[in-house]
């Protein structure tokens, strides 16, 4: 599986983005999406899960800002970023599962400004 993220970006702060990550390589509709952070000087963080069964589930620093979509039709997954401030400044990565395997993609980078 090959995971190809985008629509990352520098942006000011009350700003939004819409990051995309395109799947290949296998059944997209198998996979539970995840998307990750991971800040300057920090550990990666999970921020958002959307599972193959249609549950989603956010870190609690999303407060409502952020929102996971998929569309199986199109073998992506969507993180839809508002009111985006400068502690989101991040790598964001998009991660494929199964419970034999993970897929990780190379990541978009997302610079808020204040």
């Amino acid at each position: 599986v090959q995971l190809q993220a985008s629509g990352g970006g520098l942006v000011q702060a009350g700003g939004s983005l819409r990051l995309s990550c395109a799947a290949s390589g296998s059944i997209f509709s198998m996979f539970d999406m995840e998307w990750y952070r991971a800040a300057p000087g920090k550990r990666r963080e999970l921020v958002a899960t959307f599972t193959r069964t249609g549950s989603i589930n956010y870190a609690n620093f999303v407060k409502g800002r952020l929102t996971i979509s998929r569309d199986n039709a199109k073998n992506t997954v969507y993180l839809q970023m508002n009111s985006l401030k400068p502690d989101d400044t991040a790598g964001y990565y998009c991660h494929a599962k199964t419970f034999r395997n993970e897929y990780w993609g190379q990541g978009t980078l997302v610079t808020v400004s204040s």
